[in-house]
């Protein structure tokens, strides 16, 4: 008769089969990770594409990869077992994510010869010259204008495109019902704000702001609903503003001159025009000779064999008293003139609309 195992003996037998449990499953982790390595060198041998090269990466560290499956192992594991099969997934990791690395860089080396021995290249050929970039006639223009009159004393201002009906208009003596509003229809935005159709407004901010003497030229982009060859409706102006004791309209020509003559040259023929605006009394428009039919008369100067360019005069005392300028103390003059009508006259354009093209072909001749 067999008698009963003692409880002391079958406790060690219990514990003695969980120990070695535990070694065999530290074990077979440890095996996992050694194999994961040579698992991956054998596939590797196998792929030829980028595409499969990022599906086996998915495979093996994804998510859902073995070593993922492994990690998640470590929780099971003692507190003296853990951290070197954690050190030892670390180094299997590494070891994989550089094979793959590796294996990225022969493989797009290898597709870029393929690529090149498909290609038939003509060393004998000159080398492309890469395309350089001009200063564009509007630009350059501006610039000229500006220093012009910089050369005489005026310095740059610069003022917001969108504008508020007061400094567009009102405090240019332009109140809502003037018909001179007409003129100047542009694009209306909310809350009593618009597009500028002048650089004017700049001269009322300068005005606000510094007390005379000033001399200023105010450039920019302006706007206004008219659209045909010698019009647009986004085109620049340079408006200019001199203010002091004493100021005649005499300086106001003998400014202009000055300036024609050195833009278009000394024997350049010019006319002042009696004319209106409401912001100036008196006032002028000033032509010159069209360059572009030489005063024959021709479709840009509508026959006349003038090119209007800029408008000009006495600034209207009504103007002094909405910056409180004493108009009995101190006058002064203003001008404003379209940057594109300048240029067109400059370089022979017959049609404004040339300038926004962006027609390489046009615009290489600057």
């Amino acid at each position: 008769m067999v008698g009963k195992a003692h409880p002391t003996v079958l406790n060690f037998i219990f514990h003695n089969q969980r120990d070695i449990d535990y070694q065999m499953t530290v074990s077979k982790i440890r095996e996992e990770l050694n194999n994961l390595l040579p698992q991956l060198t054998a596939e590797l041998a196998q792929i030829s594409q980028l595409d499969q090269l990022s599906q086996l990466k998915v495979k093996y560290l994804g998510r859902k990869g073995p070593l993922s499956a492994i990690l998640r192992k470590l929780g099971a594991l003692s507190a003296e077992d853990r951290p070197m099969i954690g050190q030892l997934a670390n180094i299997v990791k590494t070891q994989m994510e550089e094979k793959l690395a590796q294996a990225e860089i022969s493989l797009a080396a290898r597709h870029q010869d393929e690529k090149l021995a498909q290609e038939t290249i003509d060393i004998t050929l000159p080398g492309r010259v890469p395309e350089i970039g001009r200063i564009h006639p509007i630009t350059k223009t501006i610039h000229e204008v500006c220093a012009i009159f910089q050369n005489l004393g005026f310095q740059i201002a610069e003022g917001p495109e969108i504008e508020t009906d007061f400094y567009n208009f009102e405090a240019l003596n332009i109140p809502a019902h003037h018909p001179a509003r007409d003129m100047h229809d542009t694009f209306y935005l909310q809350n009593n704000l618009l597009l500028r159709t002048h650089t004017s407004p700049v001269q009322i901010r300068v005005m606000e702001k510094q007390a005379p003497p000033l001399r200023i030229i105010a450039p920019g982009k302006v706007y206004r609903r008219d659209a045909d060859i010698t019009h647009t409706p986004m085109f620049h102006q340079v408006e200019g503003l001199l203010v002091d004791k004493t100021v005649a309209f005499s300086d106001l020509k003998g400014t202009l001159t000055v300036f024609i003559q050195r833009m278009f040259g000394a024997g350049t023929a010019l006319r002042f025009r009696p004319s209106y605006f409401p912001f100036t009394e008196p006032s002028a428009e000033v032509d010159i000779a069209c360059v572009i039919c030489s005063s024959r008369g021709c479709r840009v100067c509508k026959g006349s064999g003038w090119l209007e360019i800029l408008g000009a005069g006495m600034v209207d005392p009504a103007v002094f008293r909405m910056v409180n300028y004493d108009p009995e103390e101190y006058t002064g003059f203003a001008f404003g003139m379209g940057i594109e009508r300048i240029a067109m006259l400059k370089y022979g354009v017959d049609d404004i609309r040339l300038f926004f093209e962006n027609d390489l072909r046009f615009l290489r001749q600057f």
